[in-house]
Protein backbone atom coordinates (compact mmCIF):
# COMPACT_ATOMS: atom_id res chain seq x y z
CA UNK A 1 0.00 0.00 0.00
CA UNK A 2 1.27 3.48 -0.84
CA UNK A 3 2.15 5.44 2.31
CA UNK A 4 0.11 8.30 0.83
CA UNK A 5 -3.00 6.34 1.78
CA UNK A 6 -2.15 6.66 5.46
CA UNK A 7 -4.99 8.74 6.84
CA UNK A 8 -4.87 10.82 10.00
CA UNK A 9 -7.92 8.80 11.08
CA UNK A 10 -5.85 5.58 10.94
CA UNK A 11 -3.20 6.97 13.27
CA UNK A 12 -5.66 8.31 15.84
CA UNK A 13 -7.66 5.08 15.71
CA UNK A 14 -4.49 3.08 16.42
CA UNK A 15 -3.87 5.16 19.54
CA UNK A 16 -7.53 4.84 20.54
CA UNK A 17 -7.19 1.06 20.32
CA UNK A 18 -4.28 1.15 22.76
CA UNK A 19 -1.17 1.24 20.59
CA UNK A 20 1.71 2.96 22.37
CA UNK A 21 3.38 4.13 19.16
CA UNK A 22 2.88 4.24 15.39
CA UNK A 23 5.67 3.78 12.84
CA UNK A 24 4.97 4.66 9.20
CA UNK A 25 7.24 3.27 6.50
CA UNK A 26 7.27 4.86 3.06
CA UNK A 27 9.25 4.67 -0.15
CA UNK A 28 12.32 6.88 -0.38
CA UNK A 29 11.38 10.47 -1.15
CA UNK A 30 11.67 11.37 -4.83
CA UNK A 31 11.66 7.65 -5.72
CA UNK A 32 7.88 7.20 -5.81
CA UNK A 33 6.51 4.66 -8.30
CA UNK A 34 3.55 6.96 -8.94
CA UNK A 35 3.21 10.54 -10.12
CA UNK A 36 1.37 11.42 -6.90
CA UNK A 37 4.46 11.20 -4.65
CA UNK A 38 2.22 9.92 -1.88
CA UNK A 39 5.14 9.62 0.52
CA UNK A 40 5.18 13.42 0.77
CA UNK A 41 1.49 13.30 1.70
CA UNK A 42 2.41 10.81 4.43
CA UNK A 43 5.15 13.17 5.64
CA UNK A 44 2.68 16.05 5.79
CA UNK A 45 0.17 13.90 7.70
CA UNK A 46 2.88 12.92 10.17
CA UNK A 47 3.86 16.53 10.83
CA UNK A 48 0.24 17.56 11.37
CA UNK A 49 -0.51 14.62 13.62
CA UNK A 50 2.57 15.29 15.75
CA UNK A 51 1.43 18.90 16.21
CA UNK A 52 -2.03 17.63 17.12
CA UNK A 53 -0.55 15.16 19.61
CA UNK A 54 1.47 17.90 21.29
CA UNK A 55 -1.69 19.98 21.56
CA UNK A 56 -3.47 17.06 23.25
CA UNK A 57 -0.62 16.50 25.70
CA UNK A 58 0.76 13.36 24.01
CA UNK A 59 4.46 12.94 23.28
CA UNK A 60 4.95 13.39 19.49
CA UNK A 61 7.84 10.91 19.64
CA UNK A 62 5.19 8.19 19.72
CA UNK A 63 4.71 8.78 15.97
CA UNK A 64 7.51 8.38 13.46
CA UNK A 65 7.91 8.11 9.71
CA UNK A 66 10.91 6.57 7.94
CA UNK A 67 11.62 6.26 4.23
CA UNK A 68 13.29 3.25 2.60
CA UNK A 69 13.13 1.04 -0.47
CA UNK A 70 11.82 -2.51 -0.65
CA UNK A 71 15.44 -3.73 -0.62
CA UNK A 72 16.26 -1.97 2.66
CA UNK A 73 15.44 -4.87 4.95
CA UNK A 74 18.24 -4.04 7.37
CA UNK A 75 17.21 -0.40 7.46
CA UNK A 76 13.62 -1.40 8.25
CA UNK A 77 14.79 -3.66 11.08
CA UNK A 78 17.00 -0.92 12.52
CA UNK A 79 14.20 1.65 12.32
CA UNK A 80 11.73 -0.73 13.98
CA UNK A 81 14.18 -1.63 16.74
CA UNK A 82 15.05 2.00 17.41
CA UNK A 83 11.40 3.03 17.49
CA UNK A 84 10.56 0.12 19.81
CA UNK A 85 13.26 1.30 22.23
CA UNK A 86 11.86 4.84 22.11
CA UNK A 87 8.29 3.73 22.80
CA UNK A 88 9.41 1.30 25.52
CA UNK A 89 11.25 4.14 27.27
CA UNK A 90 8.13 6.32 27.05
CA UNK A 91 5.96 3.62 28.58
CA UNK A 92 2.28 2.93 27.98
CA UNK A 93 0.35 5.56 26.08
CA UNK A 94 -0.72 8.36 28.40
CA UNK A 95 1.34 7.19 31.36
CA UNK A 96 4.35 9.46 30.94
CA UNK A 97 2.02 12.24 29.79
CA UNK A 98 -0.02 12.05 33.00
CA UNK A 99 -3.28 11.19 31.21
CA UNK A 100 -5.55 8.53 32.66
CA UNK A 101 -7.49 6.24 30.32
CA UNK A 102 -10.66 8.31 30.44
CA UNK A 103 -8.87 11.57 29.68
CA UNK A 104 -6.76 9.94 26.96
CA UNK A 105 -9.82 8.50 25.20
CA UNK A 106 -11.57 11.85 25.47
CA UNK A 107 -8.65 13.72 23.88
CA UNK A 108 -8.24 11.23 21.03
CA UNK A 109 -11.96 11.04 20.28
CA UNK A 110 -12.23 14.84 20.13
CA UNK A 111 -9.28 14.94 17.69
CA UNK A 112 -10.75 12.12 15.59
CA UNK A 113 -13.99 14.06 15.17
CA UNK A 114 -11.93 16.89 13.67
CA UNK A 115 -10.18 14.84 10.97
CA UNK A 116 -12.33 15.92 7.97
CA UNK A 117 -11.82 19.57 8.87
CA UNK A 118 -8.05 19.13 9.34
CA UNK A 119 -7.77 17.50 5.91
CA UNK A 120 -9.62 20.45 4.38
CA UNK A 121 -7.32 22.94 6.11
CA UNK A 122 -4.27 21.01 4.93
CA UNK A 123 -5.45 21.09 1.34
CA UNK A 124 -6.38 24.79 1.40
CA UNK A 125 -3.83 26.41 3.70
CA UNK A 126 -1.02 23.99 4.62
CA UNK A 127 0.26 22.73 1.27
CA UNK A 128 4.01 22.84 0.69
CA UNK A 129 4.72 24.20 -2.82
CA UNK A 130 8.03 22.32 -3.29
CA UNK A 131 8.39 18.57 -2.86
CA UNK A 132 11.64 18.20 -0.96
CA UNK A 133 12.43 16.99 2.56
CA UNK A 134 14.08 20.30 3.45
CA UNK A 135 11.10 22.30 2.19
CA UNK A 136 8.67 20.21 4.27
CA UNK A 137 10.90 20.44 7.35
CA UNK A 138 11.21 24.21 7.06
CA UNK A 139 7.52 24.69 6.37
CA UNK A 140 6.12 22.60 9.22
CA UNK A 141 8.60 23.88 11.79
CA UNK A 142 8.08 27.55 10.91
CA UNK A 143 6.52 30.06 13.27
CA UNK A 144 3.96 30.94 10.58
CA UNK A 145 2.66 27.37 10.39
CA UNK A 146 2.57 27.17 14.19
CA UNK A 147 0.43 30.33 14.16
CA UNK A 148 -1.84 28.94 11.44
CA UNK A 149 -2.18 25.65 13.29
CA UNK A 150 -3.27 27.40 16.48
CA UNK A 151 -5.62 29.69 14.58
CA UNK A 152 -7.20 27.15 12.24
CA UNK A 153 -6.97 23.86 14.15
CA UNK A 154 -6.21 24.61 17.80
CA UNK A 155 -9.45 26.51 18.37
CA UNK A 156 -11.48 23.88 16.49
CA UNK A 157 -9.92 21.17 18.67
CA UNK A 158 -11.07 23.02 21.79
CA UNK A 159 -14.60 23.24 20.36
CA UNK A 160 -14.55 19.54 19.46
CA UNK A 161 -13.48 18.73 23.02
CA UNK A 162 -16.39 20.79 24.35
CA UNK A 163 -18.82 18.94 22.04
CA UNK A 164 -17.56 15.60 23.39
CA UNK A 165 -18.06 16.84 26.97
CA UNK A 166 -21.59 18.04 26.26
CA UNK A 167 -22.57 14.63 24.90
CA UNK A 168 -22.47 13.39 28.50
CA UNK A 169 -24.45 16.20 30.12
CA UNK A 170 -25.12 19.96 29.96
CA UNK A 171 -22.38 22.05 31.57
CA UNK A 172 -21.86 25.64 32.63
CA UNK A 173 -19.07 27.81 31.26
CA UNK A 174 -17.13 27.37 34.48
CA UNK A 175 -17.51 23.59 34.46
CA UNK A 176 -16.32 23.38 30.85
CA UNK A 177 -13.34 25.64 31.63
CA UNK A 178 -12.41 23.51 34.65
CA UNK A 179 -12.68 20.24 32.70
CA UNK A 180 -10.51 21.46 29.84
CA UNK A 181 -8.15 23.79 31.68
CA UNK A 182 -9.32 26.74 29.59
CA UNK A 183 -9.95 30.35 30.44
CA UNK A 184 -13.72 30.90 30.96
CA UNK A 185 -13.60 33.81 28.51
CA UNK A 186 -12.20 31.48 25.83
CA UNK A 187 -14.98 29.00 26.56
CA UNK A 188 -17.56 31.76 26.17
CA UNK A 189 -16.02 32.72 22.83
CA UNK A 190 -16.16 29.11 21.63
CA UNK A 191 -19.75 28.75 22.83
CA UNK A 192 -20.84 31.92 21.06
CA UNK A 193 -19.32 30.63 17.83
CA UNK A 194 -20.86 27.17 18.25
CA UNK A 195 -24.25 28.69 19.06
CA UNK A 196 -24.22 30.72 15.83
CA UNK A 197 -23.69 27.51 13.88
CA UNK A 198 -26.51 25.78 15.74
CA UNK A 199 -24.25 23.29 17.52
CA UNK A 200 -25.17 24.21 21.08
CA UNK A 201 -27.96 25.96 22.92
CA UNK A 202 -27.98 27.84 26.21
CA UNK A 203 -30.42 26.75 28.90
CA UNK A 204 -31.19 30.02 30.69
CA UNK A 205 -33.06 28.31 33.53
CA UNK A 206 -30.19 25.93 34.36
CA UNK A 207 -27.51 28.40 33.28
CA UNK A 208 -25.63 25.82 31.23
CA UNK A 209 -24.91 24.78 27.66
CA UNK A 210 -26.23 21.66 25.96
CA UNK A 211 -25.98 20.16 22.49
CA UNK A 212 -28.58 21.65 20.16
Amino acid sequence: MCSGRIDLEFILRAFLKGQDGVLIGGCRLNECNYVTHGNYDALSTTYLCRKLMARMGLNPERLRIDFMSGADGMLLAEAADDFTRTVTALGPLGQSEGLDETRLTFQLEAARQLVPYIKLVERERLRVPVKSKDAYDRFFTSDEVDRLFDELIGNKLAISQIMVLLREKPLSTGEIAENLGLNPSDVSKHMNSSSRYGLVRYDADRKCYALA
